[in-house]
């Protein structure tokens, strides 16, 4: 990927260390709004480490098994979701060395109940951005275009829990303390490493870049 290629991507829930990485080799990222919605994916779904098994949460959503566009994708908050995930990511991560600077930064933004599932995922996206530093130009689609210009890196659904990471040769795991168990588990939610490792966060995701992975300097 080159550096001053713009990256368009699809808007996922508490993204992996992949995704950043994707994010970190541009300066310009396109976040995909007009696609169809895709279930069982990233959108609406992250991966964590809990006390005895690697956990996902899932955002419940209305017409999710529609042909509905991702923009229009309602979260059914008539579903007891948010407790739910707060008391998993507290109970995985509460004792982690830097829940206690992000944790309330990240509850404050679940709790706002959105009517979207796009609204919620680009505002916690957002705020990972700002917590890591990144500075990148972030734009929105307006339409979907099947094919897209030849500058443009297009990694909609490339990166998805049925896919092996390592096909889009973005991310090599680099090891860092996590809280459960001696075996590490990489590319797992971003919210794993940054309250394992807080401001050191950025610097495994330097070092967790596949070889000839050139990234832009943030």
């Amino acid at each position: 990927m080159a550096n001053s290629d713009p990256l368009l991507i699809d808007i996922q829930y508490f993204p992996s260390l992949e995704y950043f990485i994707a994010l970190a080799v541009t300066d310009k990222v396109i976040l995909e709004t007009c696609e169809n919605y895709k279930k069982q994916s990233y959108r609406n779904r992250c991966y964590i480490k809990g006390a005895n098994k690697i956990l996902y949460i899932t955002v419940p959503v209305l017409n999710g098994n529609s042909k509905v566009i991702v923009k229009d994708i309602k979260i059914d908050n008539s579903q007891k979701w948010l407790n739910l995930h707060w008391k998993t990511i507290a109970s995985a991560y509460g004792k982690a060395p830097f829940f206690m600077f992000y944790g309330d930064l990240i509850k404050e933004i679940l709790y706002k109940k959105h009517k979207f599932l796009i609204d919620l995922n680009t505002e916690l996206l957002y705020k990972l951005l700002e917590i890591l530093r990144f500075k990148i130009e972030i734009n929105f689609t307006t339409e979907y275009k099947k094919e897209t210009e030849k500058n443009i890196n297009d990694l909609r659904s490339a990166i998805h829990p049925k896919r092996d990471y390592k096909l889009n040769n973005l991310y090599s795991p680099c090891r860092y303390n996590q809280i459960f168990g001696r075996e590490f588990v990489g590319n797992l939610s971003i919210l794993d490493l940054l309250f394992c490792e807080g401001n050191n966060a950025m610097k495994v995701l330097k070092e967790s870049r596949a070889e000839g992975v050139s990234l832009v300097k943030k």
